[in-house]
C-alpha cells in the first residue's frame, strides 16, 4: 500500500469451494473432475528431436553467415545478418515454451454424480456472465441478442446462471434490443431444453439445414421447430426495426416509453443504469420452469474521469455481480460470440471445481472460433499449438474473450497450497494463505481469527473486561476496515460479499426453486454505487484487483505471478463461435489493438514479464515475453521482407556468389529442418495444413502493418504521451477524452491526447513490400532475358526464390485489396505504396550513382 497505511492482513474466509470436499465420513480420494494428457512419446520426441536440429543448425548458418561477408553489398549484408539474428531470437523464445505440449479431457459424467445427485437441489456453483457491448453502430445488436440467448440456454441449471449485459455507451437500442432477447428467451430457453439442440444461438441453429427425413426427426420436433423458426424470423423483423429507426436520432434525444428522455442520451455524460430483465418473482418460460437473471447494465461516465475501456466495464460487472449475485465464478464473452457448445459451462466447471487442482485454478482459457469453421477455424495455430504448450506448464495465457474466472483470483487473493486440498484441510489455515493479497511486510500484526462479518460489524461487539483493551480492539477493527476499503473501494456489502461464502447465489441455492427472486431495492442502490466514475479512485481496481489496466494479458499475468495456474479447454464442439466472421477492417483493427496493449505490457514496470513476477517460473516467463513482445519481430521482418526486391531491382545480393558444396549442403539442411518441425508440430497438434498456411498468411499480413504499427505507437506512448488509433470509420477524426487522474490514483489536470487515424493507414507497408517484390521479379526476369545473363541465373534464382516467399505470404493480401466488393478499395493505399516504392527506388539509384568507384561493369549490374 501507498504511504503509511496499514496493510491488509490475512483474514479467515469460508472456503469459497464448499462442494469441492465430500460431506460424511468417506476420506477416500475423491476422483478429478478432468485430466492433463501428454502428447504420445513418439511424436513429441520426434518433435523435439526436430527442433533440436534445427537450433544446432540454425547455429551453423549464422557462422556461415558472419564468416562469409559480401564485399560489394556490405551494407545489405549486415542488415541481412542482423534481421535473421532478431527473428532467430525470436523464434528460440517462443520455441522453448512449446517443447512440452498437453491435452485437456473433462468427465462430465463425474460433475453430474458429484455435484447433480438424483432427487436434489443441483450443488453446481453460480456462474455469472459478462457479455461486452461497446457500440451499437458497429456491432449489430442482433449478434449481441443471440450471445445473450446461448448463455441463457447453456445446458446448466437456471438458477445458477446470471447474464450481465454491460451497454458501454449507453444506447437505447442495446437496451430496447435485450427487452425484445429477453422475451423471446420465454419461448426459446424451453426448446432447447426439450430438444437438446445444438448450438443455441438461434441465428446459427436455424442458419444449417435439417433433412427431416434424413434425420428420423420426430412429428414433435419438426412442428416445434417450425413453430420456432416462424418465431425467430418475426423477432428479426422487430430487432431490424430498432436498427433501422435508431440510424435517425431525434434532435431531442431519445424518449422513453414512459415520456421521460432516455438517460443515456449522451454517450459521455450520464448516470448509471442498471435493470433487471428477468429474474423479477414469478418469472417462468412458456413451460413453467425456472428462468436465469439477465440484467442490462451501463456504469456511470462524467467528464474529468478515466474508464479503462473494457477492462473498466469489466471491473464495473464485477462489482455489481458481486452485490447482486456474486457467482463464484465468472465468464467473460465479447458480444460476437455466441455459446456454441451448451455445455460449456460445465466444461469449465470440470477444471473449476475439480477436488485436487480447483482451488489453484484461476481461470479456464476456451478456444474462440470464427463461424463457419471447424477445429480449423481462424487462430488454429494459436489455440491449437501455443495455448496447448503454455498448458503443459502453468497454464495458457487469457486472451480477452471466453475465459471463467475464478472470483477469488481476481479479487487478487493467493492460491491454496498444494497440502491443504485434502479433506480434512484446515480451512483458517488455509484462508489465512489464500487471503494474502498484501505485500507481506507487515503480515504479523493481525494474525487473528475473524470473520468477515466481525470485520465489518463488530465495533460495538465489545466482550472484552476491559475497556482499554476493547478500545484498541476497535482502533486496530478500525484501520483493517479502511484498509479494505482503500483496496476494494467504499462499499461494506461489497466488501462482505469478497469474502462471504460463495457456493450459493444471493436469493436461494443455485437450482432451487428460490433462486429467481427480484434483487432488493437497497442492493440496486448499492450496486448503482459501486458503478460510479469516483469508487475506483484512490483503490488498487486495475492494478491488483479485477481486470488489469493496460492490457487484457496482463491480467492472467498477475495472477500467474501470484502462484495461480490456469487451465485450457478445447472440447471436440468447439465451446464460443463468432456470430459472423470478421471483416478484414475489422481484423486489422483488432491485431493493432493486441499489438498495441502487448507493447504497454512490454514497456509496462508493473506488468512487464521481463521483470515482474517473481514466481513465474522459467518458461511460464519467456511464454508472456513471446506474447508481449511479439510485435518487435515486425521491424526485422518487414525490412527482410524488402530485401529480395531491393537485391532483384539493384543486382546485388546479400549472399556470397560463390557458394561451397558445404555451404549448399548446410542450407538445405536447415531448410529440411524447418520443414520437419513444421510438419511434426502439425502432427501432434492435429492442425490441418491449410489452417496453418491461412494463419502464416495473416500472420505476414499483421506483422508488417498492425504489429509495425504498434511498434511505433508503444514507442510514442511510452516517449510522449499520444496515443494513437486506428478506426474503422470512413472518416476520422480526433475523438474528444475526458480529463482522468492517473493510475496511482493522484488527480492530474488532462488525459494524453488521442490521434485517430482511419485503418487504410495499415494497409501501406504490406502492399508496399508486395509491390516492390513483384516489381522487382518482373525487372529482374526482364533483364535477365533481354541481356542474356543465363550464366547468372543460379544466384538470380535465389533472390527470385526469397522473392516468391514474400509474394505467396501476401498475395492473397493483394488480391483481396484489389478485388470488387460493395465500397470501393482503399486505393489510397496502393497509391501510397506505389509512391513509396518509386522514390525508395530514385533515391537508391542516385545515391549508388554518387557512391560508387569508377571500375569495370560486374556481372551483376543493377537493373534500375
Amino acid at each position: 500500500m501507498d504511504g503509511e497505511s496499514p496493510e491488509i492482513m490475512p483474514v479467515e474466509c469460508p472456503d469459497p469451494e464448499p462442494a469441492s470436499s465430500e460431506s460424511g465420513d468417506d476420506h477416500d480420494i475423491p476422483e478429478p473432475l478432468s485430466s492433463r494428457l501428454s502428447v504420445p512419446s513418439g511424436e513429441l520426441n520426434m518433435y523435439r528431436a526436430a527442433v533440436a536440429l534445427r537450433l544446432v543448425l540454425i547455429a551453423a548458418f549464422f557462422r556461415y553467415r558472419v564468416t562469409r561477408p559480401v564485399a560489394d553489398a556490405h551494407a545489405l549484408w549486415v542488415t541481412s545478418v542482423a534481421c535473421e539474428l532478431w527473428l532467430a531470437a525470436s523464434w528460440l523464445i517462443a520455441q522453448l515454451p512449446k517443447l512440452s505440449p498437453a491435452n485437456r479431457v473433462t468427465y462430465l459424467d463425474r460433475l453430474a454424480s458429484r455435484y447433480e445427485k438424483g432427487g436434489e437441489a443441483s450443488r453446481l456453483a453460480g456462474v455469472d456472465v459478462f457479455v461486452a457491448a461497446a457500440d451499437a453502430a458497429r456491432e449489430p445488436p442482433l449478434a449481441t441478442a443471440n450471445t445473450v440467448l446461448s448463455v441463457l440456454a447453456a445446458d446448466y441449471p437456471a438458477g445458477g446462471v446470471a447474464c450481465y449485459v454491460h451497454d458501454d455507451g449507453a444506447d437505447m437500442l442495446v437496451f430496447e434490443s435485450l427487452f425484445e432477447a429477453a422475451g423471446f428467451a420465454r419461448r426459446w430457453i424451453p426448446f432447447c431444453r426439450r430438444h437438446g439442440v445444438e448450438p443455441r444461438a438461434p441465428e446459427l441453429y436455424f442458419a444449417r439445414g435439417v433433412d427431416y427425413l434424413r434425420d428420423r426427426a420426430a412429428p414433435s420436433f419438426v412442428k416445434d421447430r417450425r413453430a420456432m423458426k416462424r418465431e425467430y424470423e418475426e423477432f428479426k423483423v422487430r430487432m431490424n426495426h430498432l436498427a433501422a429507426r435508431a440510424r435517425k436520432v431525434p434532435e431531442e434525444g431519445w424518449i422513453m416509453s414512459d415520456g421521460t428522455p432516455w438517460p443515456g442520451n449522451n454517450s459521455r455524460d450520464h448516470p448509471a443504469m442498471i435493470q433487471v430483465l428477468l429474474g423479477h418473482p414469478g418469472d417462468r418460460d412458456v413451460d413453467g420452469g425456472e428462468l436465469p437473471r439477465l440484467f442490462y447494465v451501463s456504469r456511470e461516465k462524467r467528464p474529468g474521469f478515466r474508464h479503462h475501456g473494457k477492462a473498466g466495464a469489466m471491473n464495473a460487472l464485477l462489482r455489481v455481480s458481486a452485490v447482486l449475485t456474486n457467482g463464484a465464478y465468472v465468464l467473460n464473452l465479447d458480444c460476437d460470440h455466441c455459446v456454441n457448445n451448451s455445455s460449456a459451462l460445465r466444461e469449465a466447471m470440470c477444471f473449476m471445481m475439480d477436488p485436487v487442482a480447483g482451488n489453484r485454478t484461476c481461470f479456464v482459457q476456451f478456444a474462440l472460433r470464427d463461424s463457419g469453421g471447424g477445429g480449423g477455424g481462424g487462430d488454429s495455430v494459436f489455440f491449437d499449438i501455443e495455448m496447448k504448450c503454455l498448458d503443459g506448464i502453468q497454464g495458457p495465457v487469457y486472451v480477452g474473450s471466453g475465459c471463467c474466472f475464478s472470483r477469488k483470483a481476481l479479487y487478487g487473493f493467493e492460491p491454496a497450497a498444494a497440502a491443504d486440498d485434502g479433506d480434512d484441510m484446515d480451512t483458517a489455515a488455509d484462508w489465512r494463505r489464500m487471503c494474502c493479497f498484501g505485500r507481506g511486510k507487515r503480515m504479523n500484526a493481525m494474525r487473528r481469527s475473524m470473520s468477515a462479518v466481525s470485520l465489518l460489524d463488530s465495533e460495538d461487539d465489545s466482550d472484552e473486561q476491559e475497556e482499554e483493551e476493547a478500545a484498541g480492539r476497535r482502533r486496530r477493527l478500525r484501520a483493517y476496515r479502511a484498509a479494505l476499503e482503500r483496496h476494494f473501494g467504499q462499499s461494506p456489502a461489497f466488501i462482505a460479499s469478497a469474502f462471504e461464502e460463495q457456493g450459493r447465489r444471493r436469493g436461494g441455492d443455485g437450482g432451487s426453486p428460490d433462486a429467481t427472486v427480484a434483487p432488493a431495492r437497497s442492493l440496486l442502490k448499492e450496486a448503482i454505487h459501486v458503478v460510479s466514475c469516483a469508487f475506483e479512485e484512490r483503490t488498487r481496481w486495475g492494478k491488483e484487483i479485477g481486470w488489469m489496466y493496460g492490457g487484457g494479458v496482463a491480467t492472467g499475468f498477475r495472477m500467474h505471478a501470484r502462484g495461480w495456474s490456469s487451465a485450457y479447454c478445447s472440447p471436440a464442439r468447439p465451446a464460443f463461435r463468432r456470430y459472423a466472421r470478421a471483416s478484414p477492417a475489422d481484423v486489422l483493427a483488432g491485431a493493432s489493438r493486441r499489438a498495441v496493449a502487448a507493447m504497454g505490457i512490454l514497456l509496462s514496470r508493473r506488468h512487464s514479464p521481463v521483470w515482474a513476477g517473481r514466481r513465474l517460473g522459467l518458461l511460464q516467463r519467456l511464454g508472456y515475453v513471446a506474447r508481449a513482445a511479439y510485435p518487435l519481430a515486425s521491424l526485422p521482418l518487414t525490412v527482410y521482407c524488402a530485401l529480395p526486391a531491393v537485391c532483384l531491382l539493384t543486382g546485388k545480393s546479400t549472399f556470397p556468389s560463390d557458394v561451397s558444396y558445404y555451404d549448399g549442403v548446410l542450407l538445405i539442411l536447415l531448410l529440411f529442418s524447418v520443414a520437419a518441425s513444421v510438419a511434426l508440430e502439425l502432427r501432434w497438434s492435429r492442425v490441418p495444413l491449410r489452417a496453418w498456411w491461412r494463419d502464416e498468411k495473416l500472420w505476414m499480413v499483421t506483422a508488417t502493418s498492425a504489429s509495425l504499427a504498434a511498434v511505433f505507437q508503444g514507442i510514442l506512448s511510452a516517449c510522449t504521451g499520444i496515443d494513437v488509433a486506428f478506426s474503422t470509420e470512413t472518416a476520422a477524426s480526433p475523438p474528444k477524452r475526458p480529463a482522468a487522474g492517473n493510475d496511482d490514483g493522484e488527480e492530474e489536470a488532462a488525459l494524453a491526447s488521442e490521434i485517430t487515424m482511419r485503418w487504410t493507414n495499415l494497409l501501406v507497408a504490406p502492399t508496399s513490400v508486395v509491390v516492390a517484390n513483384l516489381a522487382g521479379v518482373v525487372a529482374a526476369v526482364a533483364y535477365g532475358v533481354d541481356h542474356g545473363y543465363y550464366q547468372s541465373w543460379g544466384a538470380l534464382g535465389a533472390k527470385l526464390a526469397l522473392a516468391g516467399w514474400v509474394v505467396a505470404h501476401l498475395q492473397g493480401f493483394l488480391r483481396g485489396l484489389l478485388a470488387p466488393r460493395d465500397r470501393a478499395p482503399p486505393t489510397i493505399a496502393v497509391l501510397w505504396s506505389v509512391v513509396f516504392v518509386s522514390v525508395a527506388s530514385l533515391l537508391w539509384v542516385h545515391a549508388a550513382s554518387f557512391s560508387a568507384p569508377t571500375a569495370a561493369p560486374t556481372t551483376e549490374q543493377p537493373i534500375l
